[in-house]
Order: structure tokens, then C-alpha cells, then sequence
């Protein structure tokens, strides 16, 4: 019998939750678990590596994705995703010119 107070049948547990594309274990360091779908949230997989990787990281990282999308988000969404610090740096080896500062940078990245 079904009504408001039933709950049918129970639901199957969810599995683990799986990434399509494999990350280093570096990688993953830097991104949590579950790791992020590198396809899906790229700028945001992107901007943590140039943040906080070592060169271990960014060799995959260029290998990944190339140094033309590392510019790209260097250029074009820094200014939220990177600390001033970083931005400089990386528009620097990059070649860009850094993204605008967010209004809010200087309240989340304090160097």
C-alpha cells in the first residue's frame, strides 16, 4: 500500500562517486575527494594547480591542457580564481596580461 506515510521500497545505496578522467595523485592532493571532472570544472582544476601545485603538477598540467588554456585562464579568470601574487606571476611566464582584479580579491587572497 502506497500513501503519504509509506516509504516503498528502499532505495540502493549510491556508489563511490567516480571521475571520468584520472588525476595524479598530486593532483588529487589538491583538489579533494571526490576529485572534480577535469572537463567539467577546468578553470577551476586549473587555477588550484597554478595556485598550490609543484612542478610535478604543472608538467601534467601542461600535458593536459596545454599552455595556451593555461594562459587562457591566467588571463581571463585569475583575477577570482588566483591570488595577486600568483596572477603576476604566472601572466608573467605566460605571457598575458593578468586578468582584472575581482572587487573581492583583496578579502580572499590577502598577499
Amino acid at each position: 500500500m502506497s500513501g503519504p506515510g509509506s516509504t516503498g521500497s528502499p532505495r540502493p545505496a549510491p556508489g563511490p562517486p567516480t571521475a571520468p578522467a584520472e588525476l595524479p595523485p598530486g593532483v588529487r592532493r589538491l583538489v579533494g575527494d571526490p576529485p572534480p571532472d577535469p572537463d567539467i570544472h577546468r578553470d577551476h582544476l586549473l587555477a588550484r594547480v597554478l595556485q598550490e601545485g609543484d612542478s610535478a603538477d604543472l608538467a601534467w598540467l601542461v600535458a593536459r591542457f596545454g599552455e595556451a588554456e593555461l594562459a587562457r585562464v591566467a588571463g581571463e579568470r585569475g583575477g577570482r580564481l588566483l591570488s595577486r601574487r600568483t596572477r603576476a606571476f604566472w601572466a608573467l611566464v605566460l605571457g598575458v596580461e593578468p586578468s582584472p582584479e575581482h572587487p573581492l580579491t583583496s578579502a580572499l587572497w590577502p598577499l
